[in-house]
């Protein structure tokens, strides 16, 4: 079986698994995670072997900048001191504790590839804390801590692992000031490119009109930012971050609605076939790698168990001090009483949403075969195994308990609250709009008569919106949604029949055609 039809098979398999974790509201990657062992224990199932050149340099910069495109950035500013301390102090602090405790169960491999694995299995997985923003309503500041701390925790994991390579592959004595320095260079370095990065996009992006060039731009931005990076010998993760982040702030005047429509729903596409095939890989390299341990390695399975309750341990106490002391600091701030809560269910859902993911197993994949002296690289197939077998159960554990969590706690934000908030941005943009024609100069009297008529009615809409009883207006607002896809539905093979008959020309249809797909889009956001 060739590269081309494993990589088909792949999709086939990430497409039903997608179906399945519809049908049964559960996360698609741990679905995946699962197929793909299944897979793997099949006698006769080829072996999977994926460069980490691919996954680092291909598969990487797009889910990153994706996730980084996510983030409320307003909403990041408020956490960013929380962000910082468990981005950088947590990394490090799970870096030196898991090694450590691999270290006391297989002293074999050494402490600093323990490092190693530490560093690498001290990052979130952004794909799947991005995944959680789509399906759960957290309150905002829980979601821009998750969201915030899972982007830079891989950036400073990376740079941690990248520091316990090279002291493992150079050997001799340990240069604690060369390894700080190497770490504040990568960083430092990376966020630079960053920024560089986005501010081109950004220039680009002013100077053209055309769909097709914006698109393009967009899905270069991140590989750029990360051959740039890498190039100059500095963390390609972190620029990516800065990248995504600096374009996300500028999105609404970058691009015009009908833009903005295809870049989303390419990413979209784009992130759901890259993060399929990963998480499917994970599951497939599973059995490969413990196939290939000698007879004699049985402590595996304790290391692995060891590392992911250190994994665990090191994370709930951690988050628990930084959240609770943060929301000690922000009591009486103003806050709803749902963000202000300090009890123990907020710190635990954030520890909970720590799975692993893409980035330690882009990590492990990335271990040197060889040290500097020529000798092989100490315990790698092992070291590789427990990265994926923490990976795993994470994805699998957590994923699956992650939802039922929060809606356990009651930390999701009321949908009477969400419907509230959009009504009131309804009626806020209506009244903008009503002011602007108010100061018109210029213009056709009776066209700007009709456009204020159009917005007062939206304004009205929305006031009256606000003054219906709660159950009611879901109840009515349901028909409403359900009528209205069956009216988008009527439209659509009207369009059709008109251009099967001659009536009308392709041209007219898809433009036609466009505006119901924009109006049946936002219907479904609402619904």
């Amino acid at each position: 079986m060739n590269a081309a039809e494993i990589v088909l098979g792949l999709v086939v398999v990430a497409v039903a698994v997608a179906a399945v974790a519809g049908r049964l509201q559960a996360p698609a990657p741990s679905l995946l995670v699962i197929a793909g062992i299944l897979i793997g224990l099949i006698p006769g199932t080829p072996s999977v072997t994926v460069s980490p050149a691919v996954i680092a340099s291909i598969v990487l910069p797009p889910l990153v900048f994706a996730a980084a495109q996510d983030v409320a950035v307003s909403e990041l500013r408020k956490v960013a001191v929380e962000v910082a301390v468990l981005a950088v102090g947590l990394v490090a602090a799970s870096t030196v504790a898991v090694g450590l405790a691999l270290h006391a169960i297989a002293p074999q491999t050494g402490i600093r590839p323990d490092l190693a694995v530490g560093a690498a299995l001290a990052s979130t997985d952004p794909v799947a804390v991005s995944a959680l923003a789509r399906r759960l309503h957290l309150p905002p500041r829980l979601l821009a801590l998750v969201q915030g701390e899972s982007l830079f925790n891989d950036a400073t994991s990376l740079v941690l692992f990248s520091v316990a390579i090279s002291i493992t592959v150079e050997g001799g004595p340990v240069d604690v000031p060369g390894a700080i320095l190497d770490f504040v260079r990568l960083a430092a370095g990376g966020a630079a490119v960053g920024a560089v990065a986005a501010f081109l996009a950004v220039q680009l992006h002013r100077r053209t009109t055309d769909s097709v060039l914006d698109v393009t731009i967009s899905l270069v931005t991140p590989y750029a930012a990360f051959v740039g990076a890498e190039s100059l010998g500095c963390s390609g993760v972190t620029a990516v971050v800065v990248a995504g982040l600096g374009i996300s702030v500028r999105r609404l005047t970058l691009y015009d609605g009908r833009t903005r429509l295809i870049v989303d729903d390419l990413y979209e596409v784009l992130v759901f076939l890259l993060e399929s095939a990963v998480f499917a890989v994970i599951g497939l390299a599973l059995p490969q790698l413990a196939r290939a341990l000698p007879p004699g390695a049985r402590h595996v399975a304790a290391a692995v168990l060891v590392v992911t309750a250190v994994m665990l341990g090191i994370r709930i106490v951690w988050v628990f001090a930084v959240t609770y002391l943060s929301a000690r600091r922000r009591r009486g701030s103003g806050e709803s009483r749902l963000e202000r809560r300090i009890l123990w269910q907020g710190p635990l859902v954030v520890t909970w949403s720590g799975a692993r993911g893409v980035v330690p197993l882009t990590a492990g994949l990335s271990i040197p075969l060889t040290v500097d002296s020529g000798a092989p690289y100490p315990q790698r197939d092992l070291l590789l195994l427990v990265i994926s077998a923490c990976v795993v159960i994470t994805l699998v554990v957590q994923g699956f308990t992650l939802a039922p969590l929060v809606r356990r706690f009651n930390l999701l934000v009321p949908r009477s609250e969400r419907q509230e908030h959009e009504r009131r941005a309804r009626a806020a943009v209506a009244a903008a709009a009503l002011a602007w024609l108010d100061g018109v100069d210029g213009e056709d009297p009776d066209v700007v008569a009709v456009l204020r008529m159009q917005y007062a009615r939206r304004a009205e809409r929305a006031g009256r919106e606000a003054n219906e009883d709660v159950q009611r207006a879901r109840d009515r607002s349901a028909d409403i949604a359900r009528l209205r896809g069956e009216v988008i539905a009527v439209q659509s093979a009207e369009l059709l029949r008109l251009r099967e008959q001659g009536r009308i020309s392709e041209s007219a249809r898809r433009r036609v055609q466009r505006s119901l797909d924009v109006e049946e889009t936002a219907l479904l956001d609402r619904t």
